[in-house]
């Protein structure tokens, strides 16, 4: 499948929620590998990795795409019972940053190397967008691209966690924006 898209024209091979399925990726990626395929590979995670897995992926991925949902440990274990990711995804993320560095463009605008991080703002500053943005550019790199996103909708059990039971105002994504400038994020 790898190399039909190449052959197809795909600028890069995007694995969506890979990490569960580690070892079979990298058996697969061997052999297109050794078939030629030479385009990008792209890890997209949801940023909860551990460094040990990320470990075995150094040299084979081109491009890290992870999300940093949350800074605070206790909206982590309200949102998603995971009061250790905030660690966990500072941890992956320094991992992934030393393994492929910043983004990297060739000629045509098209990435082809780095790390590019997703962060999604969420209503009454509950991500911890400054304390994100923060960690970002002082212990990552302040050339660090951040896709800062606002398509935040509650749904499923949002009720369930006070204050994400709200749509996100134009005015919190704009000031996660400016916050993110604030904080040395150039990208």
């Amino acid at each position: 499948m790898m190399l039909a898209l190449q052959n197809q024209g795909c600028h890069n091979i995007n694995f969506v929620s890979p990490s569960h399925v580690v070892p079979q990726i990298l058996s697969a990626v061997a052999i297109a590998a050794s078939e030629g395929l030479s385009v990008p590979l792209v890890f997209n995670t949801g940023g909860y990795d551990r460094v040990e897995t990320l470990n075995l992926l150094e040299g084979v991925f081109d491009i890290f795409m992870p999300d940093f949902k949350f800074w605070d440990p206790q909206i982590a274990e309200s949102a998603c019972q995971a009061g250790d990711y905030p660690e966990v995804v500072r941890r992956a993320l320094l991992e992934m940053h030393r393994q492929v560095g910043d983004l990297q463009f060739d000629g045509l605008g098209i990435a082809r190397r780095g790390l590019l991080i997703r962060h999604l703002v969420l209503p009454n500053g509950l991500a911890g967008t400054r304390e994100v943005m923060r960690f970002i550019a002082q212990k990552l790199s302040p050339d660090s691209y951040v896709n800062i996103m606002s398509q935040y909708r509650p749904c499923g059990r949002s009720a369930e966690v006070s204050g994400l039971n709200s749509y996100l105002t134009r005015d919190e994504y704009r000031l996660a924006v400016q916050v993110a400038k604030e904080e040395g994020i150039n990208q």
